[in-house]
């Protein structure tokens, strides 16, 4: 973190200073506060591959948020939080400022709310696209067919670098201690093969109200889908949350197998465009808002 931010006075009084893990039942309570779903253990689990500020007013936290870096080129932006009863005083964008500092040469990616978007503009970032939350109890989707050569199975015990090769083209961005972390905490991972190379992958993860869908990764609609419908069919009759990328299309289908859409997040990047391969895979359901 920045030296000259530490200890930074804001206004009324406030001050800026790092995040530490000490912190982090606070800033459960801070999401609660907002109707976030996320439990204290996924604070924990993003907090342990990011950097956080949070603002202290008469040593009181009442703002949050958190920056992840991704190799040296690329950061994602997530759990900017500040309490109701202190918007308005521009805690946002000095968090936003404290955030951003080190970053000029990267590719940032954040997720942004309505409210956000507009700070976030003034910033530098512009929007990319959308995504759609999609949450509620899961029903058993019918399995996909599958083109001949091609198969589901479950992750072996030595594939987290194949996985993390995926999750690199896909996103943009480099994530192997995040796909790691997830891999070893996952309730169930699917691959998708071609000829036994794998192409894809999926995960089903205990999160907030119950479990998530993500990363999901995969070639085309169609995998992205049998990947999803597997995940699903093991989690039916349970809560179950995704957040997809709005251009892959699959909104309605995702609602056709008990998954209304909650909310339309707006993806926002500063930089340079997040690589795309042509032909390579794609991202089809992030991990969480917050981490991209």
């Amino acid at each position: 973190m920045p030296d000259r931010t530490l200890d930074a006075p804001t206004t009324d009084e406030m001050v800026l200073r790092p995040m530490t893990t000490g912190d982090l039942p606070v800033a459960h309570a801070l999401s609660a506060q907002l109707r976030w779903p996320h439990r204290l253990t996924d604070w924990a689990q993003a907090f342990a591959h990011a950097e956080g500020f949070v603002v202290e007013r008469d040593g009181a936290i009442v703002a949050t948020a958190q920056r992840w870096r991704w190799g040296a080129h690329h950061a994602t932006i997530g759990l900017v939080i500040v309490a109701p009863a202190c918007q308005g005083r521009r805690i946002g964008q000095r968090l936003m400022s404290a955030l951003l500092e080190g970053l000029d040469e990267h590719t940032v990616l954040l997720h942004a709310t309505r409210e956000g978007r507009g700070l976030y503009e003034r910033l530098g970032f512009v929007r990319t696209g959308e995504l759609r939350q999609h949450q509620g109890i899961a029903e058993s989707a019918p399995m996909i067919a599958l083109k001949p050569g091609w198969r589901l199975r479950p992750a072996g015990l030595h594939e987290a670098a194949g996985l993390q090769a995926l999750d690199a083209a896909a996103r943009g961005m480099p994530r192997d201690a995040l796909i790691a972390d997830l891999l070893s905490g996952a309730d169930a991972c699917v691959v998708l093969d071609h000829d036994n190379e794998p192409l894809g992958f999926a995960m089903l993860r205990r999160f907030g109200r119950g479990h998530a869908i993500g990363p999901v990764v995969a070639p085309d609609a169609e995998g992205a889908k049998a990947l999803i419908a597997h995940l699903a069919g093991l989690n039916a009759g349970n809560f179950t949350r995704i957040d997809i990328d709005f251009a892959s299309g699959l909104t309605e289908w995702l609602e056709s197998i008990g998954l209304p859409c909650v909310d339309a997040p707006t993806t926002m990047v500063r930089g340079a465009p997040l690589a795309e391969p042509p032909g390579g895979p794609k991202m089809f359901a992030i991990v969480t808002q917050a981490i991209g």
